[in-house]
């Protein structure tokens, strides 16, 4: 293998390394914040509303009937709840 392959080869590495300690770091972290409090500390909520794509491009927002997520205060998903910082982003949910 020429030196640009191993250099490649071993930034790929790392790369894969750094992610799975930052995975293993951030679910330790939030499996400590559910130990504790009942979890409060762990989880949030965040309010969704349904949306339908209107002819000229617009969406309508049907707020009488807002939906509420619950979420984990966390950089990834953890224990079936989305991160709040990625829920709070994509509140409304299209609908057809």
């Amino acid at each position: 293998m020429s030196n640009l392959a191993k250099l490649f080869e071993r930034i790929a590495i790392i790369a894969l390394v750094a992610f799975a300690m930052l995975y293993g770091c951030d679910y330790a972290l939030f499996q400590h914040k559910m130990s504790k409090n009942g979890g409060a500390d762990a989880l949030g909520s965040v309010t969704s509303y349904y949306g339908t794509a209107l002819k000229d491009g617009k969406m309508e927002i049907f707020t009488d009937q807002p939906q509420v997520e619950t979420c984990a205060h966390s950089l990834f998903p953890h224990s079936g709840y989305r991160p709040c910082w990625y829920a709070a982003r994509n509140n409304v949910k299209p609908i057809g």
